[in-house]
């Protein structure tokens, strides 16, 4: 059964300038293990976690440096949770996320499923 779905698109130049404004916005906004990535992959897990948040219906309890992307050996990107982020997916009820992203073109953009156990 399908929760929630969401999606982004993040303009990789604008992100880019938004970095340079504020710097400490990549510590607000990635995990230690996502800081060093190149800018289009970072702005494609910026609309990641975007699309994560529109999935769940909003941000409470959602905080932005407990979601990390990290990949599979294929490549295949997936959700790794912590604190009351993870806290918030078993509330509503959330058994498995699907995440697809690609940045192409000046243009990062993410897809995300939340989907419940089946009835």
């Amino acid at each position: 059964m399908i929760i929630g779905t969401g999606i982004d698109l993040v303009d990789i130049p604008r992100f880019e300038r938004t970095l340079e404004r504020t710097p400490r916005l990549l510590e607000r906004l990635f995990a230690p293990a996502e800081r060093s990535l190149r800018l289009p992959s970072l702005a494609a897990r910026y609309a990641a976690k975007e699309a994560l948040i529109k999935a769940l219906g909003g941000s409470d309890g959602v905080h932005w440096t407990e979601i990390e992307i990290a990949s599979e050996e294929s490549g295949r990107p997936y959700f790794v949770l912590a604190g009351s982020t993870a806290g918030v997916i078993v509330e509503r009820g959330i058994a498995t996320l699907h995440l697809t992203m690609s940045h192409d073109a000046g243009l990062a953009t993410a897809f995300v499923v939340a989907e419940g156990e089946s009835r």
